[in-house]
């Protein structure tokens, strides 16, 4: 792991822990009515959760994340995030932020589901909740 995602990693775990408890949060009020374990709809996964995360304010503090995140990294943002794509992207797995800085681009996720791939062909994909939010940093 390099410095600069090392030091965003950091910066995230001791200043934005409410961020990562309020992902993990919405993901639980997403996965909670569930009948089973897991589900195979993936696009009422990301609406209901991008809901959860919007209606919690989460969203709205993603950006801010990210600045500080970038800042971690001894580098500057190009321009002012927003919680909207390219910076804030709400998938499958959970929010994940983007931001192009010198060396390339920084990407951080918050896992809040995994995707669950089944061996037997024709089976659907499906997206099971993840014990908690697994916190993955890449400079790309």
């Amino acid at each position: 792991m390099s410095h600069p995602v090392r030091n965003a990693r950091r910066l995230i775990l001791e200043e934005h822990r409410c961020a990562i408890a309020a992902v993990d949060s919405c993901a639980n009020a997403v996965a909670d009515p569930w009948d089973t374990a897991r589900t195979t709809d993936r696009d009422a996964l990301v609406a209901t959760f991008r809901s959860a995360l919007e209606s919690e304010g989460v969203l709205e503090r993603l950006p801010a994340v990210l600045e500080d995140a970038v800042d971690a990294t001894g580098h500057e943002l190009r321009a002012q995030p927003v919680p909207d794509p390219p910076y804030v992207v709400v998938t499958s797995r959970g929010p994940v932020l983007r931001a192009t800085i010198d060396p390339g681009r920084l990407v951080i996720r918050f896992d809040a589901f995994e995707v669950v791939r089944d061996d037997e062909p024709g089976r659907p994909v499906a997206y099971r909740r993840r014990d908690g939010v697994e916190l993955t940093i890449s400079l790309e």
